[in-house]
């Protein structure tokens, strides 16, 4: 069958292409015809340009031409040999998924939208909302503790979110972007704070009786951690969500991280179980289902933080302007539900 799928050709460059796939899904396979795909603007920035380092462990390994999109929605259209848990016309999440009107996975990467659930954009972004969640889980953050967020893009607005829904009080969400601080206190943030202004940490510290006791970092840069840790309490823990791809950084770990206890917990997506999950560390799916019920039960509101919608045609302009336009909007998705 023929598909249509968002191509990066070469370097900063976006193209809608024509590929194949097979009629039918082999077994443990399942074929959905995609409703609508979320961008990750970090992720999906690093690889248009061709970042050295966006293979994580495998880096430094860029070849093009390269395709991406990884949080998709859709409905089922087929099912293979020996799966039994879904069937044609179900709504689902599918994850590590493309850019395509058509995704073909494996069973394990599917999961069924619950009737009566969300909407289909924001099933399309979920996936992108596990990355935080896991992040929250690694720091064991407890209920009535403070909780900071360095950097409100769109994993950083989900993390304010689902750190409010974990019971973290003060949430503080820090970015220099007086629109992502806006959009986070929408979103249930205490206080939104801009790291450039004087005496930022000392402000920190004073609404935190001394710091904050766990800290989300997405920025991936250093000078993002390095203010970080002027706002940790006594043995904080910080989550690093963001990928450090440059790693050219200095930080005077005795003094910021020996001395007051500090717990670095690397937090990649990746870096966690596949099977079976545990305090603190569960499986995509697991988390999948967390953040549906999350939806469901009114915790988080999804709906709000979706920015843009356009048409897979419109690709080039989108991607030039995540490449040169660092207030790239927070969501924005494709609409693969009309003919192509």
């Amino acid at each position: 069958m023929e598909i249509h799928r968002i191509l990066f050709p070469e370097p900063n460059r976006a193209e809608l292409v024509t590929e194949t796939l097979p009629d039918q899904p082999g077994p443990g396979q399942v074929l959905y015809r995609t409703s609508y795909t979320t961008i990750s603007p970090g992720t999906e920035r690093a690889n248009i340009t061709g970042d050295p380092n966006v293979a994580g462990t495998n880096a430094p390994s860029v070849k093009f031409p390269r395709g991406i999109g990884y949080s998709s929605s859709g409905v089922v259209m087929a099912v293979g040999e020996g799966v039994t848990a879904l069937r044609p016309g179900d709504r689902v999440i599918g994850y590590w998924s493309k850019h395509a009107d058509y995704n073909m996975l494996p069973l394990n990467q599917v999961i069924r939208i619950p009737d009566g659930g969300i909407g289909m954009r924001e099933a399309a972004a979920v996936f992108i909302g596990t990355f935080p969640m896991a992040a929250i889980r690694k720091t064991r953050l407890e209920a009535g503790e403070s909780l900071m967020v360095m950097g409100l893009g769109l994993l950083g607005q989900f993390a304010v979110r689902l750190a409010r829904a974990a019971g973290a009080v003060p949430v503080i969400a820090v970015d220099p972007v007086a629109s992502r601080r806006e959009d986070a206190l929408r979103g249930g943030a205490d206080a939104a704070l801009d790291p450039f202004e004087p005496g930022f940490a000392r402000r920190v510290k004073e609404m935190t009786d001394g710091g904050v006791n766990a800290a989300i970092e997405v920025t991936g840069q250093g000078a993002g951690l390095d203010e970080t840790l002027d706002c940790m309490a006594k043995f904080g823990r910080v989550a690093l969500l963001g990928c450090t791809r440059n790693k050219e950084f200095t930080i005077d770990y005795y003094r910021k991280v020996h001395c007051p206890g500090i717990t670095l917990i690397g937090a990649h997506t990746n870096a966690r179980p596949s099977t079976e999950s545990h305090p603190g560390y569960f499986t995509h799916n697991d988390d999948i289902k967390a953040i549906l019920k999350l939806c469901a039960g009114g915790r988080i509101d999804i709906a709000a933080m979706l920015s843009e919608l356009h048409a897979p045609q419109e690709c080039a302009a989108v991607y030039d302007r995540l490449i040169h336009d660092r207030n790239f909007p927070m969501a924005v998705q494709f609409d693969w539900t009309k003919e192509i």
